[in-house]
């Protein structure tokens, strides 16, 4: 087995372009072996943070100013100094988050060319002209960007979410102040690292490490954060709206999904099988689009479970830098305990245990657990709560029909699939669908960065991410006239 290495950094905050230390204190964990400290991290407090959001607010007078070229050269320089190091930025990834390490890599490397992507949209950000409805008048539609970007992210990719916030907000003209996950500091400082490099001009940029109940509130609450970008929880991205709501601020909420796959019974199998197992448990199921409701038509639901029982029997649970394993630890103790949980209530409700659920040991402590699956109703909470980890519930349709009725039977719109043969079914579900994504005999789990991300209902709230509709987040909207 390969051994991550003993070697821990020590992450500080960065402010109006210089490194600082904190008021306190916090360290990651390898939650693959949870004997190895991955990062010593400098912790804020409001005072700092407001020191990051006053420098943002003065850096964003000259950075708004600077030409479409100069944006797409700093963001051209990031995502290449990224490529070049994704190797080492995936290894990091690995150690302290818990993914996979060809995933942790091909994260570090999607990290890389969002930035190179928003490098070129930094050059499209145009506008329109329009006749006047009046003679001898000239109207114009510009965009302009928002101000200061509050951008608070998650743990389960912290390379990649961080990079679509970040690099969209500097490609407008915003100035930025980033906020990652406590469990993930050791990657936001490394792509902190990487883009302090990049001669921005002071302030223009800023890292803020601490807890969403410090850091995270005061970036909600201060009336110079123009707009705020969340992704995280359905509970917390609601406090985030009504802060924001209250003052006016600009919002993107991304909050999670309850994804549901859909399998026909003309479905090739095999296919649904493998895109199931892909959905549901790599990244050991902590991604929001994750297909943790798998739907299945009746005549094919038995060789369905059958086939999905055996394939999850062969994945390998373990270290994240052990070579050949399918999915690693989970990332901390707290959904660890969070996911045994879920668990324990499927069975008091009488879900129908098919496999794993249990808790594992393996040679280093981490925090271990094999796939689990059940067979639901559609009341049970397995099958309407999202668990963010590698548990999934199978729900047995009547016919086609049915299946798209249990498919938006949940409150999350994030995304959706199909598995079918079937042109016309496919077409139908695509339309009907009540989500942002959809899939056909693709997992749920896996997007393109240059397309809009995004859902319906309580998956998300405000513009979409990524792609060129971020600019609709990151611009505002200025109409001129002027009599010639």
């Amino acid at each position: 087995m390969k051994r991550s290495p003993e070697v821990q950094l020590s992450a500080r905050h960065y402010i109006n372009g210089r490194w600082e230390t904190g008021v306190t204190s916090g360290q990651s964990l390898n939650p693959s072996d949870l004997r190895e400290t991955v990062a010593e991290y400098a912790r804020a407090d409001r005072s700092q943070t407001e020191q990051a959001v006053r420098a943002a607010a003065d850096a964003f007078r000259v950075w708004s100013m600077t030409t479409p070229q100069r944006r797409a050269d700093a963001l051209d320089q990031i995502g290449s100094e990224i490529l070049a190091r994704k190797d080492e930025l995936g290894l990091l990834l690995a150690r302290e988050e818990g993914k996979t390490l060809p995933e942790a890599v091909a994260e570090a490397a999607r990290a890389g060319q969002i930035f190179k992507f928003f490098a070129g949209e930094a050059l499209r950000v145009g506008g329109e002209s329009v006749a006047s409805l009046r003679p001898g008048v000239h109207v114009d539609i510009t965009r302009e960007p928002v101000g200061v970007a509050g951008l608070i992210t998650p743990w389960n990719f912290p390379l990649a979410i961080p990079a679509w916030k970040i690099a969209p907000a500097l490609a407008c003209g915003n100035a930025v102040v980033f906020k990652p996950s406590e469990l993930v500091p050791a990657c936001g400082w490394a792509l902190a690292e990487i883009i302090g490099r990049a001669a921005l001009p002071a302030g223009t940029f800023n890292l803020v490490m601490g807890s969403g109940r410090e850091v995270g509130q005061a970036l909600i609450e201060h009336p110079l954060v123009d707009a705020l970008s969340f992704t995280g929880s359905a509970a917390t991205g609601e406090r985030v709206l009504q802060a924001a709501a209250a003052r006016r601020a600009k919002v993107q909420l991304e909050m999670g999904g309850k994804n549901p796959l859909v399998v026909l019974a003309d479905a090739d199998l095999e296919l649904a099988v493998d895109c199931a197992v892909q959905g549901a448990f790599f990244s050991t199921g902590q991604r929001c689009t994750a297909s943790s409701r798998l739907i299945v038509e009746a005549p094919v639901h038995d060789a369905f479970v059958a086939r999905l029982k055996q394939r999850m029997a062969a994945l390998k649970v373990g270290h994240a830098l052990e070579p050949g394993v399918d999915i690693g630890p989970v990332a901390d103790r707290a959904q660890l305990e969070e996911n045994m949980a879920a668990i324990a209530t499927a069975r008091e409700e009488g879900a129908e245990h098919v496999y794993g659920g249990d808790l594992l040991q393996r040679p280093s402590e981490g925090h271990y657990m094999s796939p689990a699956l059940f067979l639901a109703q559609p009341n049970h909470r397995i099958a309407r709560e999202e668990i963010f980890g590698p548990v999934a519930c199978v729900l047995r349709a009547d016919d086609a029909e049915h299946a798209l009725a249990l498919a938006n039977d949940t409150p999350f719109g994030l995304c959706a699939g199909i598995c079918t043969n079937s042109l016309r079914h496919a077409m139908h579900f695509r339309r009907h669908a009540r989500v942002g994504m959809t899939m056909v005999n693709l997992p749920t789990a896996g997007i393109d960065y240059h397309v809009p991300f995004g859902g319906r209902k309580a998956s998300s709230y405000g513009a979409r991410e990524q792609g060129r509709h971020a600019a609709e987040f990151y611009t505002t909207v200025k109409t001129g006239y002027m009599r010639a």
